[in-house]
C-alpha cells in the first residue's frame, strides 16, 4: 500500500550465546541457503522468552519473537517497554544495522537513524566530513547537503568544532550533531532511540520540537524509543508496547501508556531511598503514592476527580513542629503551584519511625497533561528533607470536570481549568 511507510511481518531475532560459527563449511552453507530463502536458521535451538531474570539452559536468546505491525506515512509512533523488551533490537533491524533471524521488513523511503552514540559516524573524520558522509549514504547530492549544512551546524551548536575530528567530541556534542544530521537530511523515515538521554534538558526539548516538526509539518515518519512517557505522549499519536520480545499492545499512545502503568509491577510514583537530597535528615520522605478518593493507588486520574496524595515520612526520633510542603510542576519543570501544611495552620508531630500523612485535593483543576510532584519537609522552619528528584509523576486525562458531559478545552497546552457561575 502506498500510504504504508514500514511493514513488519513475523519478525524474530535470536542471538547465539558463546560460539557462533557452526564449525563446518556444509553447515555454514546450509545456514546461508536458509537465510537467502527467508527461512529460519536450521541450526538454531529454540530458546526461552527474552527474560533476563530467568535462567535458561538454551544457548539462544530471542530478543524479538514473531512480531508484526505497520506504520503509515507521516505517523509518529512510540515504542515503549522495560529494559530488555527488544526495543533497541527492533530499531537496529529497521535501520539495517543488524539482520533479522526470520521475518520480513519492507520500507517505503530512505531511513535516517539515531541509535547509540557514534552509530554512523567515522571517528577520524571531522564533523563537516561526517555530515557529507551521512548525506551521501542517504543518496543526497553534495549541493543538497551543502544547502542543509548551516541549519545542521546551527541546530547542533558545534560551529567552532565543525572541522575537528568527532573522536574529540564530548558525548553531548556527539549526540547533538548526530541528531541534527538525522533530522535535517532528507530522509522519509526518522528512527530515534533513547540516546537523547545523553543531552541536556534544553537540547532534549529542542529535539522533541524538531521531531514534532518533522512528523506533523513535513509529513515524515518517526519511530521513537524512550522511557520518558511524557515525551512519548507529547510526540506520538500511537505507540507499541514490547514485552519480552513480543508486542503486548499497539494502540493510541495514552491507552498504551495507561496499560503500561497498570501492568508495571514496579510502583512508578515512589521516591527512591537512594535519591540525592538536601536537609538535616531528622525526618525524610520514605514513600509516596497517588490515590483516588477510595484510597486506591492510581497512576492516571481524571480532571475534576478527587486526588489524595499519601506521604510516608521516616522520623529518626519523636519530633514536633513538622511543616510538610509539596509543589506541582509541568513537563518543563515550571512550578505551577506550591502549598505547605502551615498555610492552613497545620503542623505535625511525628513518632519515631514511619508516619502516614494524607493531602486531599478535592478541587482538582488540573488539565490533560503530566505533572511532577516535588516535596520539602521543614522541622522548626529548618529544611529537614528536600529530595532533588520528584517524589512522583501525576498523569491527568480529560474528565467530566464541568459536570455537564462536556470536556471543554482540556488539552495538554492548558495548565489548569477554571469554572464559575455565569449570569
Amino acid at each position: 500500500m502506498k500510504d504504508i511507510a514500514i511493514s513488519v511481518e513475523g519478525l524474530s531475532k535470536a542471538y547465539q550465546l558463546g560460539q557462533i560459527g557452526s564449525g563446518t563449511l556444509s553447515r555454514d552453507l546450509e545456514r546461508w541457503y536458509a537465510r537467502i530463502r527467508g527461512k529460519e536458521d536450521p541450526l538454531l535451538i529454540i530458546g526461552e522468552n527474552n527474560d533476563q531474570n530467568t535462567k535458561s539452559h538454551s544457548n539462544v536468546v530471542w530478543s524479538l519473537k514473531d512480531i508484526s505491525f505497520e506504520v503509515k506515512k507521516g505517523d509518529a509512533v512510540g515504542i515503549i517497554g522495560k529494559n530488555g523488551a527488544g526495543k533497541s533490537t527492533l530499531l537496529k533491524i529497521l535501520s539495517k544495522v543488524t539482520t533479522p533471524t526470520t521475518g520480513r521488513i519492507s520500507g517505503n523511503g530512505r531511513i535516517a537513524s539515531l541509535l547509540e552514540v557514534g552509530t554512523g559516524f567515522h571517528p577520524e573524520l571531522s564533523g563537516r566530513e561526517n555530515i557529507f558522509l551521512n548525506g551521501a549514504i542517504l543518496g543526497m547530492r553534495k549541493r543538497e547537503i551543502q544547502r542543509k549544512l548551516e541549519e545542521i551546524v546551527d541546530f547542533a551548536g558545534i560551529e567552532r568544532y565543525l572541522d575537528t575530528p568527532v573522536k574529540r567530541y564530548s558525548s553531548g556534542m556527539y549526540v547533538r550533531l548526530a541528531f541534527a544530521v538525522a533530522a535535517h537530511l532528507e530522509s522519509e523515515i526518522l528512527i530515534v532511540d533513547e540516546v537523547l538521554a545523553v543531552g541536556d534538558a534544553d537540547f532534549q526539548k529542542k529535539c522533541l520540537g524538531k521531531m514534532s516538526e518533522v512528523s506533523k509539518g513535513e509529513g515524515r515518519t518517526v519511530l521513537f524509543v524512550s522511557h520518558n512517557m511524557t515525551a512519548i505522549k507529547k510526540l506520538c499519536s500511537s505507540s507499541i508496547l514490547l514485552n519480552k520480545g513480543n508486542i503486548e499492545m499497539s494502540d493510541l499512545t495514552h491507552r498504551v501508556i495507561e496499560h503500561y502503568y497498570h501492568s508495571n509491577k514496579e510502583r512508578l510514583a515512589k521516591v527512591s531511598l537512594s535519591s540525592k537530597r538536601e536537609g538535616s535528615g531528622v525526618v525524610q520522605f520514605y514513600d509516596f503514592d497517588i490515590l483516588n478518593n477510595y484510597c486506591e493507588p492510581k497512576s492516571v486520574m481524571l480532571s475534576g476527580e478527587t486526588i489524595v496524595l499519601k506521604f510516608i515520612l521516616n522520623a529518626k526520633s519523636d519530633i514536633q513542629n513538622i511543616d510538610i510542603g509539596f509543589s506541582i510542576h509541568d513537563e518543563d519543570e515550571n512550578m505551577l503551584s506550591v502549598i505547605y501544611s502551615s498555610y492552613q495552620d497545620k503542623i505535625f508531630n511525628l513518632k519515631k519511625g514511619l508516619n502516614e500523612v494524607f493531602f486531599e485535593l478535592a478541587d482538582n483543576y488540573l488539565s490533560n497533561r503530566t505533572y511532577f510532584i516535588r516535596g520539602l519537609l521543614k522541622a522548626d522552619n529548618i529544611i529537614a528533607d528536600m529530595p532533588l528528584e520528584p517524589l512522583g509523576e501525576l498523569v491527568i486525562e480529560s474528565g467530566n470536570f464541568y459536570q455537564t458531559g462536556s470536556i471543554g478545552h482540556q488539552t495538554s497546552k492548558v495548565a489548569f481549568l477554571i469554572k464559575g457561575k455565569w449570569s
